[in-house]
């Protein structure tokens, strides 16, 4: 039934950081979306029970070509919704008939073991609120299409009430109701109490608004490109580093966004559009594939790296093992060595100047390790830049220096779990001449005419606006 593979890939894109339940519910093309997003919040709210049932039946293992999020949809419609009454569940029913008897088995011997008679008492733990369910709704104010004090005039004409500039966390901590500030840190970063919803908020369906948690704001805002600079965004998916980057960059310059995921780059293009990028070059490939040495990329002097991770640092993330607080070391080691890779890789671009490191990982193996093995294959090329220095979550102190890297969690920051470190390179990159420095455009005299003119009585100066139009 199309009800449930939908349901499934909803869930899948939430838990794979494309979007939040409601943006991708809206984003797909089911007609009954009230229905849709029911299903996907109740199966979402008793993943861990479900994942529990799920593992201890053995579904997986004997349906082998059953996807891990459609299972989880169906076994919550079977246990914990509706059931499938008539052909209500498809050419899934066979299926589960099978294992019918199984699975009600284990979740009753989960409620056993939990002491619980009730389907909704075995969320009991779970519900108490936490410090992920405290942080704040933060949003970033694209300045490719408007300004920060726009935006805010919109939200007090809406019947916010804004409160000015935070001076502290604790001012993130206190906000209720429709108040809203302007992060401390983050110029253009727009703060909201918990769980405030701007899905449909008309800025955000227009592209001036950006849902982006502040932690995943500081690569770019690291990095730092000035408006000109050639950019690599190695893994880029789901595409807001990328469209904060190009707002960095003013649209002036070029970003080269790689991802080995069609459907990911797909919603990334629609993504980028909205928010009015101009200067991303979007392709299907695999970064570690990737050639240093194309000429297409001799003037990438900055590059941001997110790789994939294990997402230990995302609250609405559920981890591939159930019932665990981190992946198994097998698949730390995998995501390790993939996350090696791809930054030694990085680094090897002859005219890189600097790059960022980060990830939604909590993990050391995936954090300070990689980047202290990277720093050791590179000895003397590359070091780690000290960064915010009032920022209060700093790297584990596991080799010389890794308290320069960042880190943040809800508890520290008040943001998502966070790991962030800045590479620089030590000396001038010996591959590339200044004879090979790019020139400057041709255009750039006639322009130096044009403001010498423009500033002649009775002709109003050129706006920054209308340079880009």
């Amino acid at each position: 039934m199309a009800l449930y593979a939908t349901a499934a890939s909803v869930l899948a894109g939430v838990e794979s950081r494309r979007g939040s339940i409601k943006g991708l519910v809206y984003a797909s093309s089911f007609q009954n979306v009230k229905q849709l997003y029911a299903l996907v919040c109740e199966t979402q709210r008793y993943s861990s029970v479900l994942d529990a049932v799920i593992t201890s039946a053995g579904l997986l293992r004997a349906e082998k070509k059953l996807r891990p999020h459609l299972a989880k949809v169906l076994v919550y419609e079977l246990l914990l919704g509706k059931g499938f009454k008539g052909g209500s569940g498809g050419r899934w029913k066979p299926l589960l008939d099978r294992h019918q008897a199984r699975l009600k088995a284990e979740l009753a011997r989960l409620k056993v073991h939990r002491g619980v008679s009730k389907n909704e008492d075995l969320l009991q733990v779970e519900s108490k609120p936490g410090p992920a369910s405290q942080v704040p709704r933060f949003v970033r104010v694209n300045t490719l299409k408007t300004c920060c004090d726009d935006a805010v005039d919109y939200f007090k004409r809406q019947g916010f009430s804004y409160q000015g500039r935070a001076s502290s966390l604790e001012d993130l901590r206190a906000l209720k109701g429709k108040c809203f500030l302007l992060d401390p840190l983050l110029p253009e970063l727009l703060v909201f109490p918990a769980q405030t919803d701007l899905h449909d908020h008309p800025l955000y369906r227009a592209g001036h608004l950006i849902l982006q948690d502040k932690a995943s704001c500081l690569p770019a805002v690291l990095l730092a490109p000035p408006p000109g600079s050639h950019v690599i965004d190695a893994c880029a998916a789901p595409g807001n580093k990328t469209s904060h980057l190009a707002a960095l960059l003013k649209n002036q310059g070029k970003i080269f966004a790689f991802d080995l995921d069609a459907g990911r780059l797909a919603s990334m293009a629609t993504l980028l559009a909205r928010a009015g990028v101009s200067c991303c070059e979007l392709a299907e490939e695999d970064f570690l594939a990737i050639s240093p040495s194309d000429q297409r990329y001799r003037q990438v002097q900055y590059i941001l790296l997110d790789p994939s991770c294990s997402g230990s640092g995302m609250a609405t993330r559920r981890l591939e093992e159930p019932r665990a607080g981190t992946p198994s070391k097998a698949r730390l080691q995998a995501l390790a060595g993939f996350q090696r890779r791809a930054l030694c890789h990085a680094l090897t671009f002859p005219s890189l100047q600097r790059l960022v490191y980060s990830t939604c990982s909590l993990c050391q193996e995936e954090n300070e390790d990689v980047v202290r093995d990277a720093l050791q294959q590179n000895s003397g090329t590359f070091r780690l830049v000290p960064v915010l220095p009032s920022w209060p979550h700093r790297g584990l102190g596991t080799f010389p220096g890794a308290e320069r890297c960042l880190r943040a969690s809800p508890e520290t920051t008040l943001t998502g779990g966070f790991f962030v470190a800045v590479l620089e390179r030590v000396e001038a990159p010996s591959s590339v001449s200044r004879a090979e420095a790019p020139a400057p455009p041709p255009e750039a005299a006639p322009r130096r005419k044009r403001r010498r003119r423009a500033a002649a009585p009775g002709v109003p100066p050129r706006t920054e606006q209308e340079g880009k139009r």
